[in-house]
């Protein structure tokens, strides 16, 4: 089971249990489920409305795993992250604190997600 705690500075903050592992639970998915109010549009990873920050809170660096194809052009397009640290990524393996929750897989791990 994870931990994932949706913040925001409108909202108050709200935890909620996420079975990890499954491959097929979204950030998006798990606060739809939660009525936890992040904006999205195509649910694709194409548009970057559903931007968040996520940060580990167990002090793991994973955070819900590589970035997809589609994440790092569309972070890129927004500005948070350089073609740069996508290139660094690839080689030390660390992953963005910047996210799209639509394509941030659920993982063993307990994560504050800020949107």
């Amino acid at each position: 089971m994870a931990n994932i705690t949706f913040s925001n500075p409108d909202y108050k903050d709200k935890t909620v249990y996420a079975v990890a592992g499954s491959h097929t639970q979204t950030i998006l998915k798990l606060a739809l489920e939660n009525k936890i109010p992040i904006n999205f549009n195509c649910q694709d990873g194409e548009c970057g409305t559903c931007l968040v920050k996520v940060t580990s809170l167990d002090k793991k660096t994973r955070m819900g795993g590589p970035l997809t194809e589609k994440e790092k052009s569309i972070l890129v397009q927004l500005n948070k992250l350089t073609k740069e640290a996508v290139d660094k990524m690839a080689v030390d393996d660390l992953p963005s604190d910047w996210r799209l929750a639509c394509q941030v897989i659920v993982r063993d791990e307990d994560v504050l997600v800020e949107y």
